[in-house]
């Protein structure tokens, strides 16, 4: 099987994160977590709008919301973006009192709850977070060093959930009623991993396909890689060009069968990039994977 990788952004982000495809609009929304940006890159007109949240401080992902709008995790808050007004509204606050932590990655389940989670420059202080549709925060999941991807398997019965720092992919029974996951264990151990081997990258952001498959960044490891979440066997690696520190994938397209991919470039001296052919903070895009994902969620409160 052979697949393609186009660069469709170059150097577009210092912290590329939060890959999500808008059905509604056939764009790919995603942030730039550093620089306090989102972007809207339209695929049909090469076009990548962008509206500057914040420029002291972070936004962790963006997901659209179903009463308009979107929802983006700020700092330490999941809060309501209008586009066009720039108009933000605090919708719920987390980590109080932590102010090393930061929100990451977040992601909608199937019923429509946003979840998301933060990272802390110290071991095991963040958290995974829920926001339900009536406006409820819950905690879910705690000692958590930096939150990451999220995916639910096709027939709503597992939820996956990444912490980058001890290099696994968890998995839980979810309840797709009430919400509540429980039973947690390993899908996926990276230090496990015989191709990685001694090389190990970080699980980053996540996706997953119809197949149950899942579709894990592997920062520092310059690729995505498919796993078998039943077994934890490595079934693919997508190389990426000249960009190490991956961080995020989406199913976008109109057949929702094109994996866009997000990097990093923070850290990487602008003396590199003048000497270089370096695509660090780019957005790839790689089709002919044979594979394909669902809908992504929306926002529902």
């Amino acid at each position: 099987m052979s697949y393609k990788v186009e660069t469709v952004l170059t150097n577009v982000a210092r912290v590329g994160e939060g890959p999500h495809w808008d059905d509604a609009t056939q764009t790919l929304l995603f942030v730039d977590i550093i620089n306090g940006q989102i972007f809207r890159y339209n695929p049909v007109t090469g076009t990548n709008d962008m509206i500057q949240l914040i420029t002291d401080g972070t936004v962790g992902f963006v997901v659209p919301r179903s009463k308009g709008g979107l929802v983006v995790g700020l700092d330490l808050t999941f809060s309501a973006v209008d586009w066009n007004t720039k108009t933000v509204t605090k919708l719920a606050e987390v980590d109080p009192g932590k102010s090393n932590n930061k929100m990451n990655d977040g992601k909608c389940d199937p019923k429509g709850r946003l979840w998301g989670g933060t990272y802390s420059k110290e071991a095991e202080q963040g958290n995974l977070y829920c926001l339900d549709i009536d406006g409820t925060l819950t905690k879910k999941v705690e000692h958590v060093t930096v939150s990451n991807g999220l995916a639910w398997s096709p027939d709503n019965t597992t939820m996956y959930y990444n912490d980058s720092r001890p290099h696994k992919v968890y998995a839980f029974d979810y309840d797709i009623n009430t919400g509540n996951i429980s039973n947690q264990r390993v899908a996926v151990d990276f230090d496990a991993v015989p191709e990685f081997k001694g090389n190990v990258p970080g699980p980053d952001g996540m996706t997953i396909d119809t197949d149950g498959n899942l579709w894990v960044a592997c920062f520092r490891g310059g690729m995505v890689a498919k796993f078998d979440p039943k077994t934890g066997s490595l079934l693919q690696q997508v190389s990426l060009p000249n960009a190490t520190k991956i961080t995020s994938v989406a199913w976008g397209g109109k057949n929702l069968d094109e994996l866009y991919v997000t990097s990093l470039r923070e850290g990487i001296p602008d003396s590199e990039f003048q000497t270089t052919d370096s695509l660090a903070g780019s957005l790839f895009r790689v089709t002919g994977l044979d594979a394909k994902g669902s809908q992504a969620n929306i926002y529902q409160g």
